[in-house]
């Protein structure tokens, strides 16, 4: 059974830094792409970045620059570094990882970013 799990979220001033960390397992991390979504208060689900298996990243406009989507196979672990963060990001953010057809996805963590 595949499970993600989010951690490293939390509340920044805006200027700040957060690393969100994506624990996976119960499959072969190396062979999947995976990506950092999120969702801010009453808006739709929105993908941040993503990054596959091969290390072809990429951003959303509103992050490139700012934001830096990484993968540690041997971890098992994805990363996603946010500097210069604004309050704009605040949000819930959520790990994803494709197996096969099918997305899998993390429980979310909220981050927070006060101006």
């Amino acid at each position: 059974q595949v499970q993600l799990v989010e951690s490293g979220g939390g509340v920044v001033q805006a200027g700040g830094s957060l690393r969100l960390s994506c624990a996976a397992s119960g499959t072969i991390f190396s062979t999947n792409a995976m990506g950092w979504y999120r969702q801010a208060p009453g808006k739709q689900r929105e993908l941040v970045a993503a990054v596959t298996s091969g290390g072809r990243t990429n951003y959303a406009d509103s992050v490139k620059g700012r934001f830096t989507i990484s993968r540690d196979n041997a971890k098992n672990t994805g990363y996603l570094q946010m500097n210069s963060l604004k309050p704009e990001d605040t949000a819930v953010y959520y790990c994803t990882s494709a197996v096969g057809l099918k997305l899998y996805w993390g429980q979310g963590t909220q981050v927070t970013v006060s101006s």
